[in-house]
């Protein structure tokens, strides 16, 4: 029997829930932010499978974790994206999931490069989109690597051939230009 509506409930109720461990709270938690935490999942590992893997541990590790989560240092979105984000880069650099890749045939690359290009992530339903398109291009760049390829901070560097600092600088530039948008 399955469930018509959607729940969705005030962030602060929400919280509440998640903290007193009660059912309603997961499901809500699903309902309202399943679709964007795989939308951010799903730029950094493009194979949907993984993907929906990694947006199940995620909401795994939202709920074992929930008691780390501070509302003072910021909003619950934030943090679930952080966990989110992390998990995806963990698993791209995993050498379970190198060695996966190295070792796959011609027609499972076909059929993972037909994935790809009907990806269901749409960052302008978010108004993201719009929003890191307003940055300077350096600063886009850095943002795309860092934040949706998975990239270190020295990573991003080496590939830009410029220096760390720069790269650090013009990060922490962006996310305060985009931070704007949300205060």
């Amino acid at each position: 029997m399955a469930r018509q509506s959607k729940i969705s409930l005030p962030e602060e109720e929400l919280v509440r829930a998640l903290r007193n461990r009660e059912k309603i709270a997961m499901e809500a938690l699903y309902d309202m932010y399943s679709a964007s935490l795989f939308g951010v999942i799903s730029r950094i590992v493009t194979e949907t499978e993984t993907a929906e893997d990694i947006l199940q541990e995620t909401f795994v590790k939202i709920w074992h974790s929930f008691s780390g989560y501070n509302p003072e240092k910021g909003r619950l979105f934030t943090w679930m994206v952080n966990i989110a984000r992390n998990l995806a880069i963990d698993k791209l650099r995993s050498k379970d999931y190198k060695n996966q890749n190295k070792n796959q045939d011609i027609d499972n690359n076909v059929a993972i490069i037909d994935e790809q290009r009907n990806s269901v992530y749409k960052p302008e339903l978010l108004g993201v989109k719009e929003l890191v398109e307003t940055l300077k291009p350096e600063q886009k760049t850095i943002l795309d690597l860092v934040y949706f390829k998975g990239y270190t901070h020295v990573e991003a560097a080496d590939e830009l051939g410029v220096p760390l600092g720069t790269i650090k600088t013009r990060l922490r530039t962006a996310v305060q230009q985009l931070r704007k948008h949300f205060n």
